[in-house]
Order: structure tokens, then sequence, then C-alpha cells
């Protein structure tokens, strides 16, 4: 039995909640946040959803505004059938990066578990976003809403003026190029103000008034290029459109020979977005890890005051420990690693190895090891490093012996797996460099580039493709992609494989053979 003194200390006692009682627990969490962990964060909005409006979250890829467009609709009904059959659970929470924050809660939580993941998501999420460089250099959190609003009214307008199926059109084939869609290596431009918009608005009425047919008076196709007159061309054509680009969508945006103004403005909306969640593939591990161990901490001091009662947080324990889980390899459940179980362990061994180090540790961790203040070694860690980067520095021996790493050897012509790095001092350093190369999306995503196109001759957009350790595209969908960049191209396009390794060709695919 709780004593009626300690009753009274409670911060919320039984399962129901209400919005005051959500607003006390808030104010608790963000003054232990701040206080204590030193959090940096953006102001909130919380609501509080449905599991049919959480379900359409997930369906618009968790924005709160989204244009229509088929395939969300296909994604809501495929999660609401594995949610109804009991297949799939839903998020407890879910959070957007913009300022205010915004955090979504599922109204069937309990107040415990709503304690737990506001903590997760208005504090740990909310601080990465905030803070994390990726983020501050590719994401604009203050305009990304309004953004949101413009273009879902902008292509609404636009089915209705040029038709639901020529707008679908130019939105499945961006959608197609969304991962060849982002700037990876230079600062794009920022989303533009109200007034920019506000302008571009009125300049692409404007254009759709007036629409002059300038590229359709270029020289017909004759199937062949004009003969190059030397190097010198074509360097200087590269130049001038500024090639190698890296960014399809924006390539076929600025120069498509064939694209109207609205056309091109919905391949640049459809860029917009996918440059915003660049930053989220290359940090689930920081991100969810810093979460974790946000809300795990400050739950733990909640109780430790005396601020919540054992019951509620033997619940929060639970939930805890069901997102923390990680089945190992011969598991039927194993998926992989888990980000959230392998974010909150490094994030840990940080704190132990500022603390309490071992030999091993001082050995390893010389800047950190002993030094007391873990939560400077952590913010750092959250402010400036990514998933590759952060394990690459902070992955210990300790850590790898936990988790039982090592790296096998996989030889294409050799019939067996060889262990190739195990647990000595030679072993640990290949094992985190293996691991953190594995998160490197550099490294994993193939790299497609535009390498030359001829717009005074026939038009045909040259591809190339950097094939590493002799990874090939797939075939079925190397063609379907092809023709969605025809489709706003206009012209024959072609994908050549080149090894990274000797430069040579190794396969050509033209979009006219498919």
């Amino acid at each position: 039995m709780v004593s009626q003194a300690r009753k009274s200390e409670l911060l919320f006692s039984g399962s129901d909640w209400d919005f005051k009682k959500l607003s006390r627990v808030y104010d608790e969490i963000e003054a232990i946040g701040l206080e204590e962990l030193r959090l940096d964060i953006y102001p909130v909005q919380m609501e509080v959803i449905s599991s049919e409006q959480m379900l359409d979250a997930y369906s618009s890829v968790g924005m709160p505004l989204m244009y229509r467009h088929w395939s969300f609709g296909k994604r809501f009904l495929y999660d609401e059938l594995l949610y109804r059959k009991g297949a799939r659970g839903l998020a407890y929470e879910l959070v957007i990066n913009s300022n205010p924050c915004i955090v979504y809660l599922m109204e069937e939580n309990t107040m415990a578990l709503q304690a737990l993941v506001t903590a997760h998501a208005a504090l740990g999420h909310n601080h990465f976003f905030k803070n994390n460089h990726l983020f501050r250099q590719w994401t604009d959190a203050g305009g990304i809403l309004s953004y949101l609003d413009f273009a879902k009214s902008y292509i609404a307008r636009c089915e209705e003026r040029h038709g639901l199926a020529a707008v679908e059109a130019i939105l499945d084939s961006a959608h197609a190029l969304m991962e060849q869609g982002v700037f990876r290596y230079h600062r794009p431009p920022k989303l533009s103000s109200e007034q920019q918009r506000e302008g571009l608005r009125e300049r692409l009425e404007y254009e759709e008034r007036s629409f002059n047919d300038l590229w359709r008076t270029l020289p017909p196709s004759q199937g062949k290029s004009k003969p190059e007159t030397g190097d010198d061309n074509l360097v200087e054509r590269k130049k001038s459109l500024n090639l190698p680009e890296e960014n399809l969508l924006y390539f076929l945006e600025k120069n498509s020979l064939v694209l109207e103004p609205w056309q091109r403005e919905i391949v640049r909306i459809v860029r917009v977005i996918a440059q915003y969640f660049y930053p989220q593939r290359q940090t689930q591990v920081m991100n969810e890890g810093c979460a974790t161990f946000v809300h795990y901490t400050l739950m733990n001091t909640l109780f430790d005051r005396g601020r919540i009662s054992e019951g509620a947080m033997l619940e929060i324990l639970r939930n805890h420990s069901n997102v923390v889980f990680q089945p190992v390899y011969d598991d039927p459940r194993f998926s992989g690693i888990n980000p959230y179980a392998l974010g909150l362990d490094m994030m840990q061994d940080i704190q132990r190895i500022s603390t309490a180090p071992t030999a091993e540790d001082r050995d390893w961790f010389p800047d950190i090891a002993g030094r007391g203040d873990w939560r400077d070694t952590l913010l750092d860690a959250w402010a400036n490093h990514r998933d590759e980067s952060f394990i690459r520095q902070y992955l210990s021996p300790t850590l790898i012996r936990k988790w039982r790493l090592f790296v096998l050897a996989d030889g294409a012509d050799e019939p067996h797996y060889e262990v190739a790095s195990i647990h000595n001092e030679r072993g640990y350093a290949k094992i985190r460099s293996a691991l953190a190369q594995s998160y490197d999306i550099g490294a994993s995503r193939p790299d497609i580039q535009v390498v030359d196109v001829d717009l005074l001759g026939d038009r045909h957009l040259r591809l190339q493709h950097t094939v590493k350790d002799g990874v090939m595209l797939e075939g079925e969908s190397r063609d379907a992609t092809l023709r969605h960049i025809r489709n706003l191209w206009g012209y024959d396009v072609s994908l050549a494989a080149i090894d990274g390794g000797t430069g040579a060709l190794v396969s050509e695919r033209w979009t006219k053979e498919l």
C-alpha cells in the first residue's frame, strides 16, 4: 500500500489520464531534462490522436500535412489490416521535426505510458532534432509545416486544373526517384519564406498563362548526337550544366525540356520532402538511442524522487524492455540490430566510461575516460555525429563482447564464410570499423549520377552507376526507374554501370531497349 503522504507527492495514480495530468507530467520532466541533462529543445505542441489517426499519419510518412497520392492510401490499408489482425502494433507516439515540435500521443495509452513517451519524444527526439548538425544543416524546422501546407494546396490546385491522372503521373515518377533526389555533399538552399512562396505562386500562374514553346523550337532529334569537336566542348558542356550531378530530381527539375512550370514545381516539392528526411536515415541509432536514454534517465529520476509509484515504474520498465529487446541471430524474430538497443547501450557505456573506467577504457578512450561529466560527452556526440561516425568513435571492446560481435569474410568464390575478426586488440578495431561502415548510407546506397547530356543534339541523358564490390542494380527495379526518368526527361536515357575499382564499363542499359 502507498502511504497517504507518499500518494500526495505522486504526479499521477492509476492508469487514467487527462490533460491536466499530461501537463503536470510534462512540466516535471521538462524541468529535470533542462536542468540536469542540459537539454535544449524546441517549444512542444502535444496532440492526442486515435489509432486510426495514427495509421493515417503512418501512411503519409509521419507528416501532419501531406498531398494526396495513391501510395499513401495503399500504405494505410496495409498497416490497418495488420493492426486489426493483431500482427502489428502501433507506435505509442509520433514526433515531427518542426518548430514547434509536434508530438502525437495515442489516446489508448495509459498515464504511465504517456509519461514515458512524452519524455522519449518531447524531450529526447526534440533535443536531437534541434541540435544535431545534420538536421541543422539539411532541414528547416521552422519552415517545414508552412511548406507542406503550400505543397498540399498547390498540388490540389494542379489536380483541379490539369486532372488527377496528369498530376499522378508526375508524382509517380518523382516518388520513384526520391532515393536519388537528395544533395549529399553540399548544402541545399533553405525553404522559401512566405513572401518568396507567394511570389512563386504568382510566377507559376503567369508562366502557365503565357507559357512559350522555347524548348520546342530546338532542332528536332535526329537519333544521333552532333559530333563533338573535341574534349574541350565536352568539358565546357559539363561545366555549364554543373555535371556530374548526384541529385537526379534537381537536375530534371532544372533542365528537363518537356516539363511545364507546374510539373517542375511538383518535382521540386517531392525533392524538398526527400531532402527533409535525409538526416533521419543517417541517424536512426543516435536519434532513437538519445530518446531512449533520455526517457530511461528521466523516468528513473522521477521514481527516485517519489514522483511516480512502484506500479507505474513497473509498467514503464516493461514497455522500455519491449522497446530495447534484441533477439539473437537465430531467433525467428531477428531482423537485424535494434537501433534503440544499440544506441542506448552505447550511451550508457559512455556514461560508465566517464565515471568508472577500466584500464582498457583508458587505453581506448583517453579523452573521456574518468572525466566524470558524461553529460558534456553525450551532448557533444548528439550534436556532432551521425550513426557511422558515432559507432566508429565510441563503440567499446566492452560492448563488442556484450553483443558478441565478430566479422565474417564472405568471398564470392569461396564455399564457406571465414571468421575474420574476433575479440582481440586488432579484432576490436576491425569489428568497430565494419559495423560503422554498415551504417554509412553513402556506401550502401547506389551511386548514380548524371554525367552528360547534349541539349543541342539528340538530348540523350547519360547516367552512370559506380559499381562497388561487384554489386549490380536489380534488373526489374532498374528498368522501371529508367522509365520514370524518361517520363520526366522526355528523351532517351541510358545508364552505364562502371566498375568503381577499375573504371571499366560493366554494362549499359537504354530506355529505348525497354
